[in-house]
């Protein structure tokens, strides 16, 4: 067929209203039809199975404790946990060392502890937080 040419209509449409060939394509044929319904009993099985071995799993694994089997934090408190300040680590620049740094010379954190270990406090009459209704001034 040539370029710019159209297939004849057929009984009189125009060609673009021929749908013949799209209704043999969806007609199918039995072997198709054979294929697509053993391929949704091939993947229902297959989900079947799963959730088979997702129950075998699930009976394998330890029981979740009961409410009076959960472990309790003792009497003193929780176990190894500090308090600390801590206050920024500063990478010197190279104009005041007179040399860059190598990487095995910078530490494992951003930050340091602070020398100054006191809790801080809010000044008084004032409640630390914006917005709190209070005078705000001091």
């Amino acid at each position: 067929m040539a370029a710019g040419t159209y297939p004849v209509a057929v009984a009189g449409y125009p060609p673009s209203m021929d749908t013949t060939r799209y209704e043999a394509l969806a007609a199918g044929s039995a072997f198709g039809i054979a294929v697509i319904v053993v391929g949704g009993l091939v993947i229902a099985a297959a989900l079947v199975w799963a959730i088979g071995l997702g129950i075998k799993v699930k009976q394998r694994e330890p029981r979740t404790p009961r409410g009076g089997e959960h472990p309790t934090l003792p009497e003193s408190g929780p176990v190894h946990e500090t308090q600390q300040r801590r206050e920024p680590d500063e990478v010197p620049r190279a104009e005041e060392t007179g040399r860059r740094l190598t990487p095995h010379e910078l530490s494992s954190s951003g930050s340091r502890r602070s020398e100054d270990q006191s809790r801080p406090r809010w000044d008084d009459g004032s409640s630390g937080s914006f917005g709190s209704g209070g005078s705000g001034g001091r």
